[in-house]
């Protein structure tokens, strides 16, 4: 599955947003009191089909955020975005997340979850339906989402994996 991942570099021509997907507060009790610091699950994305995620920790909430941005940006992939949708159905299981993303037509809409909806808008997505089943837990759903997404072709890249023009691919 790994020859399926497209690998992006990144440049500067490319203008990246993050979201913030979920931020935790984690104490650690010593002999002298509680250290609190902070976990920050971070998506980036170009709207355009480009997306990575990053984890950051630190002992300040933006200091955390900004880790997770850099975390995110060293790893981007690229996945097929078709008219403000997926190309086709999907699902995909990381930990105890399972995702199952469906392509819907134009007006529909993000219909997904939290972790779920803020991968699927940052690459682009405009119209998708989308269920997120078993665990909730943040991490496992945002990779999961993102291993569904790269796993998606597009015709174009099955013609050109099989050797044949487009319209084959449609007819079959």
């Amino acid at each position: 599955m790994a020859g399926l991942i497209n690998r992006v570099k990144i440049t500067n021509d490319i203008e990246l947003n993050d979201r913030l997907v979920a931020i935790n507060r984690v104490t650690k009790v010593t002999k002298g009191g509680r250290t609190f610091t902070f976990s920050a699950i971070v998506v980036v994305g170009n709207g355009d089909g480009i997306i990575g995620w990053g984890l950051g920790k630190a002992g300040e909430v933006t200091a955390a955020i900004a880790k997770g941005v850099e975390s995110a940006k060293k790893n981007l992939v690229r996945v097929p975005v078709l008219k403000g949708t997926v190309p086709h159905e999907q699902s995909a299981k990381f930990g105890g997340a399972e995702v199952f993303i469906k392509p819907a037509s134009h007006g529909t809409g993000v219909v997904a979850g939290g972790a779920m909806r803020a991968v699927l808008e940052s690459v682009g997505v405009t119209d998708v339906l989308a269920k997120s089943k078993g665990s909730s837990n943040p991490h496992n759903l945002v990779k999961a989402t993102i291993f569904a997404l790269t796993q998606m072709r597009d015709a174009r890249t099955i013609a050109q994996h099989r050797g044949i023009s487009i319209e084959k691919v449609f007819r079959g």
